[in-house]
């Protein structure tokens, strides 16, 4: 028997919570309050949140912004994406990174593009091999004190 998967978009208190469940693994500074406290202000920026759900429960989730900027021109971009940990490996970012590609065309957008961490090699891996990025250049930030 298939396992019924279906990608939403949260945005209902109960729905954010499961996407926090599995969003934390990536995000280990933040807790819920936290979370909450900032998806409030994300949320008025653009930013949006989707899941994946098989029978009903959070596997993965994405969570995205489409803006537009000298460079990219319109584009979604793509701040978070989270595999449950032990759900790893069943095509779960493949398909959330497809859904958004469609998505995003469906709004304008001319390209997909995301941020991750240097240290971040099997994640690298799999955006390049598997989901064919580019990698197009290298992200700077400095601390203001």
């Amino acid at each position: 028997m298939a396992s019924h998967i279906a990608i939403k978009h949260y945005e209902s208190y109960e729905e954010l919570k499961k996407g926090f469940e599995v969003l934390k693994q990536l995000r280990t500074h933040l807790n819920e309050e936290s979370y909450f406290n900032l998806y409030e202000d994300m949320k008025k920026e653009g930013y949006q949140l989707i899941g994946l759900e098989v029978q009903g429960v959070t596997v993965a989730v994405a969570g995205f912004s489409i803006l537009t900027n000298f460079y990219n021109g319109k584009h979604l971009f793509v701040y978070d994406l989270v595999t449950d940990e032990m759900k790893r490996s069943n095509g779960y970012g493949e398909k959330l990174l497809n859904y958004l590609s469609e998505y995003g065309k469906r709004k304008g957008c001319r390209l997909v593009t995301l941020q991750s961490g240097v240290q971040r090699i099997n994640a690298h891996r799999f955006y390049e091999d598997k989901m064919a990025y580019k990698k197009l250049s290298y992200s700077f930030s400095k601390t203001i004190e």
